[in-house]
């Protein structure tokens, strides 16, 4: 019988380790892998060219459901591209609210990269750790936005509202008594800076269990070091950003290299790597935990102390208060013409970049003076990083290439965009 050795094999797009609709066409010699050729294109949604129809504040929603992990960054590099071109002062408070929250985004999303990572490589416990951590963070933004994920929390000019004094509650039930209720209650007495505090609070301890579950772990040792190996020179050629690009030991951090909002003011460290694996990554990952939650604690305590604006004063862009509005006709127009015709946007051209937690988000946004972007291009982390399957992938087994893409932290809906 003829020894069949070269075959071509396709992984997705239904997989369960291609973490969205990747279809990824390996060439493989028996196991291993000769050639990796990523397919895009079965998600497209036409962001960028819907965006081009809509007014500048109707764009919002869109920019959550790119990185549907990772809600509120996103939408905070398309705001200060609008903001740039407005030219416009973001009060001190808002900046800290939005600070605060790309923290919890960048949790929330190194959180669900855990999980899936390795309950792709075989762990099964960390996935249930790991979303039991994000219920409380989804809690946070539904609190402040109505919405679990989609929160369109961010606009031009500051932040949609300011942060509640109160936190939902549990309701007792057949499955919690009244007692367990309480229980469950304890940390949502107060407000939502207060429950946020409690989280800071014990996070670390749960960053522990992770890394108690997995770091010296041998089997997660062996399917990690030294796989997908990147030279901080190659990570620097392909455009990679963000864990990436750190875990090849190359500290750059938009956050310290070009801080914006309040970044500089806040005090954390950059984690790097030193080998460019797939086990160097998620130690930098591991640690962006505790930085994070770091970062968090500090503009809890800021909040606290400096009530203020959480958006502009000028209703050309931000919407007057809704008790405003319905008592005094010109804020009534306000409002009005706002939501119906949108702002002007001067014309020129902008480029705002954040620290992402996948690595550097971009917008390029270009206006013609009018109430919708002439044009509109993303840049998505993700893209470049998957541009590289290929190349990190040859000349290791199929089962490792569940692992690189794990390690790519890859969510298809900001790469096909």
């Amino acid at each position: 019988m003829a020894e069949i050795r070269n075959y071509t094999m396709n992984f997705g797009p239904q997989h369960p380790a291609a973490h969205g609709v990747l279809r990824l066409v390996l060439e493989l010699d028996g196991e291993v892998v000769k050639r990796a050729d990523p397919h895009i294109g079965l998600l497209h949604r036409a962001t960028e060219k819907l965006a081009e129809n809509k007014t500048y504040i109707q764009s919002v929603p869109y920019m959550d459901r790119l990185d549907y992990v990772s809600m509120m960054v996103n939408e905070h590099a398309y705001v200060m591209a609008i903001e740039k071109l407005l030219q416009i002062e973001v009060p001190l408070r808002a900046q800290y609210i939005r600070v605060m929250f790309d923290e919890i985004t960048r949790i929330l999303n190194h959180l669900l990269w855990i999980g899936a990572h390795a309950l792709d490589v075989g762990a099964m416990t960390m996935f249930l750790y790991a979303f039991r951590e994000r219920e409380d963070l989804m809690d946070c933004y539904e609190a402040v936005s109505g919405a679990r994920m989609h929160a369109a929390y961010y606009r031009p000019g500051g932040v949609y509202r300011d942060l509640p004094d109160t936190m939902p509650k549990y309701q007792s039930s057949k499955i919690h008594n009244e007692k367990q209720t309480r229980a469950r209650n304890a940390n949502r007495e107060g407000s939502l800076l207060d429950f946020i505090e409690d989280f800071t609070n014990r996070f670390p301890k749960y960053v522990d269990e992770y890394e108690t579950l997995l770091t010296d772990n041998r089997i997660w040792k062996q399917r990690l070091v030294d796989i997908g190996i990147v030279s901080p020179e190659r990570a620097k050629a392909l455009g990679f950003t963000g864990p990436m690009l750190r875990g090849s030991g190359v500290e750059w951090d938009l956050r310290k290299k070009q801080p914006y909002e309040v970044y500089d003011r806040v005090e954390f460290d950059i984690p790097v790597g030193v080998n460019g694996d797939c086990y160097d990554r998620y130690l930098v990952r591991m640690e962006e935990f505790r930085q994070s939650n770091r970062i968090i604690k500090q503009c809890v305590d800021w909040l606290r102390k400096n009530p203020g604006s959480v958006i502009v004063d000028n209703h050309k862009v931000a919407p007057p208060s809704r008790v405003n509005m319905k008592q005094n006709m010109e804020e009534m127009i306000h409002h009005f013409k706002l939501f119906t015709e949108g702002f002007h946007v001067p014309p020129g051209e902008t480029y705002a970049a954040v620290e992402h937690p996948k690595g550097e988000f971009g917008i390029y946004l270009v206006s013609n003076g009018a109430n919708k972007p002439y044009r509109l291009k993303i840049r998505a982390p993700g893209f470049a990083h998957l541009a590289a399957m290929d190349e990190m992938s040859r000349g290791h087994m199929i089962a490792d290439v569940v692992a690189i893409i794990g390690t790519q932290d890859i969510v298809f809906g900001e790469i096909d965009r």
